[in-house]
């Protein structure tokens, strides 16, 4: 058993930290209700690129493919959609709520200048991917040298 200096109540079990750790867990439920991925974090991307192509992987799923708009402008790939809220009765409430929904846009610069009028986007299984040919003029040219 535990005594506080100068007072006479024992302190059995006591925990100091289980109030504070209580109200951090009630501070991260409450402010989880109002944070959303930054512009920049969503939707996340991978990207690769040979000598031919780039290529761009995007996770957004439970998008319709049709809400999602693609543009390139110059050497940046730009990725803008939204995604709706689920709906919910009046008489239901959520106990947890944590898949962020609304617009996003994601400007990406690529490696090199594209053949905007070939590029090919897919969407299945919540991945869009977007193959951007590498302009023609920007492709490495392989030169021969001559012997005199």
């Amino acid at each position: 058993m535990l005594w506080t200096e100068g007072f006479d109540i024992p302190l059995r079990g006591f925990n100091p930290w289980t109030n504070l750790l209580r109200f951090e867990d009630e501070m991260n439920r409450l402010l989880s209700r109002f944070t959303f991925p930054s512009v920049s974090e969503f939707p996340p991307v991978n990207i690769w690129e040979n000598e031919q192509e780039a290529v761009v992987t995007a996770e957004i799923p439970g998008i319709d493919p049709k809400a999602i708009d693609i543009s390139i402008v110059g050497k940046t790939l730009v990725l803008s959609g939204s995604r709706e809220p689920e709906n919910v009765k009046e008489e239901e409430s959520y106990h947890r709520r944590e898949r962020w929904y609304g617009k996003f846009t994601k400007s990406i610069e690529l490696p090199f200048p594209v053949e905007s009028d070939k590029v090919e986007a897919r969407f299945a299984k919540g991945i869009l991917t977007v193959k951007l040919p590498r302009a023609e003029a920007d492709k490495p040219k392989k030169i021969t040298v001559k012997s005199a």
